[in-house]
């Protein structure tokens, strides 16, 4: 065990450093995540050797990445999927789709017929919004018109990956892997409206969550941890990945307490930000090797680009065909919102894992994919900060006769 502690150590190190690191840029420019992974890829198995990637080390990694799936599910508001706005999301995502599958077809790097082409296209439509929302808050765009429409379409950029690997990416049957996420559906609703009725009713049991919720038994953030193993369980146990228990579990939790709860997210947020999440960005990086990326530059170079026209190309003329996104988003601000929604990590991890442990992907290669998203995760905000910025220099450019377009945060 002792490799293990030594493994964790350093990457607890890392995760208490990379803050500090992320507030010595000036501007914000460069997210802690970015810090997280380089890190972990410069001192990880392939070149440092610092961190070695054991089952333990592993298990932790994934209890991170359940943790921030939970949260970005949380996050999710009802309205974010059913309004109009979440409803051009939905058929943005499906031209996404289309067009990745498309891209792949025409790529010499995967088979469009095969797992890896059909990983590569998952991984080509996703946002990480749970990746996301952290940068968001930091930078003062939740509530706004921008962080509205970024939720909107990231909630389907998140959500519908995750449940195209467990359709697309089964070894089962269609039919028996659609018999399957129904159940898993069910469990999962009936875990969501049994406790809201209860509590709804005012059952003893939430007044003793209530009670016991500020000592030391923490109740309340247990059952939370509870519900989030449990889904991951069984989703594991149902042979699907344990992303879909985890957004599942975040689903459930927001459905339980509608009006949400700043005590409880201020606890979770301090087992998954303090430690959790932090591990499973520097296991990452980690898992990266720096090597096969620059032996593969075009790989990774294309992908992002593949990246920006699929993903970024479509929210954005989503957008300006939009009379009501178009009265509230300037066309700074519509780009803002396409390149936050391309940022992508989480999901490409999961993706390019379940292609490499079926044979159909080599290590090199989901290394390349992975690191791509990396970048996106500085790459993205970054451009999208800019042209953010450049909104601001138009206006003042305007000797302040140009009404504002900025968008306001809500009351």
């Amino acid at each position: 065990m002792a490799e293990e502690f030594i493994s964790l150590f350093v990457i607890t190190a890392i995760a208490a450093l990379c803050p500090i690191a992320a507030r010595l840029v000036p501007g914000k420019l460069v997210p802690e995540t970015v810090f997280l992974l380089i890190t972990g890829a410069v001192l990880g198995p392939h070149l440092a050797g610092l961190i070695q990637i054991t089952e333990p080390i592993d298990l932790v990694s994934e209890l991170g990445l359940a943790f921030l799936f939970l949260l970005a599910g949380y996050e999710i508001d009802p309205d974010s999927l059913t309004g109009r706005q979440g409803k051009r999301g939905l058929a943005t995502w499906i031209v996404s789709i289309a067009l990745a599958f498309a891209a792949v077809r025409l790529s010499p790097d995967f088979s469009v017929s095969h797992i890896d082409g059909i990983a590569a296209a998952i991984a080509l439509t996703t946002t990480a919004l749970g990746t996301l929302m952290p940068i968001l808050k930091e930078r003062g765009l939740s509530g706004t018109p921008v962080g509205d429409a970024i939720l909107s379409y990231g909630t389907w950029g998140e959500l519908c990956p995750v449940l195209a690997m467990a359709v697309l990416l089964s070894a089962r049957s269609t039919w028996q892997t659609l018999a399957i996420l129904a159940l898993f559906v069910a469990v999962a609703a009936a875990a969501a409206i049994v406790p809201a009725k209860a509590r709804r009713a005012g059952h003893r049991l939430f007044a003793f969550f209530e009670k016991t919720r500020h000592t030391t038994s923490q109740t309340l953030v247990r059952w939370v941890v509870v519900l989030l193993v449990g889904l991951v369980a069984l989703s594991a146990a149902f042979n699907l990945d344990i992303v879909l228990g985890a957004f599942a579990a975040g689903f459930v939790l927001r459905y339980i307490i509608p009006e949400g709860d700043h005590a409880l997210e201020h606890k979770l947020e301090g087992i998954a930000y303090g430690f959790l999440i932090p591990v499973f960005f520097v296991v990452s990086g980690a898992k990266i090797d720096l090597s096969a990326v620059g032996q593969q530059p075009a790989l990774l170079a294309g992908f992002i680009l593949m990246l920006l026209l699929i993903r970024a190309v479509p929210i954005f003329v989503s957008l300006s065909l939009d009379k009501q996104a178009r009265a509230q988003l300037d066309v700074n601000l519509r780009l803002t919102v396409a390149l936050y929604c391309t940022t992508a990590l989480p999901i490409i991890v999961a993706v390019t894992a379940v292609a490499v442990k079926a044979g159909a992907m080599p290590e090199q290669t989901a290394g390349v994919l992975v690191a791509a998203g990396a970048v996106t995760v500085f790459l993205m905000p970054l451009l999208a900060t800019l042209a953010h910025h450049a909104l601001g220099r138009a206006e003042e450019g305007d000797g302040g006769t140009r009404p504002a377009r900025q968008p306001r945060r809500r009351p």
